[in-house]
Order: C-alpha cells, then sequence, then structure tokens
C-alpha cells in the first residue's frame, strides 16, 4: 500500500504537484489532502476556479484508487466524475477527504467532500468512477 510519502513524491512533476496539492493521509479506503489557495488557481472573475476544486477532488481519489488496487492491476483510469458546487473562496486552504464506495475487480467508485479549512464550509461535493487497468496479453 501506499503512503504519504510516497503518495507526495508521485505527485511531483504532475498535475497536483503543480497546483501544489499535497496529501496528508492515506489508509486503504480513505485519503486526504490539502491545497493552499493562490491566485493562479483563480478564474477571471477572482474566485477560486471550479477546476481547481476538481482536481483536489479527482486527485484525491485517484490516488486512494492507486493505493487499493486489486491483486494483478497496473493501473486505473477516470471513466466519470460529478461536482457538486456549493460555495467558493478567495483565500485559505482547501481540504478532501475521499473514501472508497466500491471496490471492484473491473471499477472503483470514490466520494470526495472539498472543504475550505478556516471556515470548515463545505464547497464540493463528488464522485467518481475508475475502470481498474490490467496488463494486456498478446
Amino acid at each position: 500500500m501506499m503512503n504519504v510519502e510516497q503518495a507526495n513524491a508521485r505527485a511531483q512533476g504532475f498535475f497536483p504537484g503543480y497546483l501544489g496539492i499535497v496529501f496528508t493521509a492515506v489508509g486503504r479506503g480513505e485519503i486526504e489532502a490539502e491545497c493552499p489557495v493562490r491566485a493562479d488557481l483563480m478564474a477571471p472573475n477572482g474566485y477560486l476556479h471550479a477546476g481547481a476544486v476538481v482536481t483536489l477532488a479527482d486527485s484525491c481519489a485517484g490516488f486512494g484508487c492507486m493505493a487499493t488496487l486489486p491483486d494483478g492491476a497496473d493501473g486505473f483510469t477516470t471513466v466519470e466524475l460529478k461536482t457538486n458546487h456549493l460555495g467558493t473562496t478567495r483565500d485559505g486552504t482547501l481540504v478532501c477527504k475521499a473514501h472508497v464506495v466500491h471496490t471492484g475487480r473491473t471499477t472503483q467508485v470514490w466520494d470526495a467532500e472539498v472543504k475550505h479549512r478556516e471556515s470548515g464550509r463545505v464547497l464540493a461535493l463528488f464522485r467518481c468512477t475508475q475502470m481498474i487497468l490490467y496488463p494486456r496479453t498478446a
């Protein structure tokens, strides 16, 4: 199973690392991360871009999936995601907690909640489905 240090090392040089996402807890079936709100994550309207919120939640679900892949699997890809945006912010830190809802041989389903750390307000609810990938046979 992947630990926090491995998750953070794996994120470096890729989109989650670029956005400043830091994983803070990794367990079997659950994962947590945070991301500071900064100017380059804003939309032109001055509020947090929805894509930054989705990326945080999807990264938690994806890294959680990596940590819980079934035997013989060598990867995954997100096949569906949905986000309900309930609020926004201009500052502070985003925190995300994700947990697995379904672990099957061919799919996993993850739910996540993104909050504003300082106020405790829920900013988004997220659900995604990942397809589990296996090595191809000739």
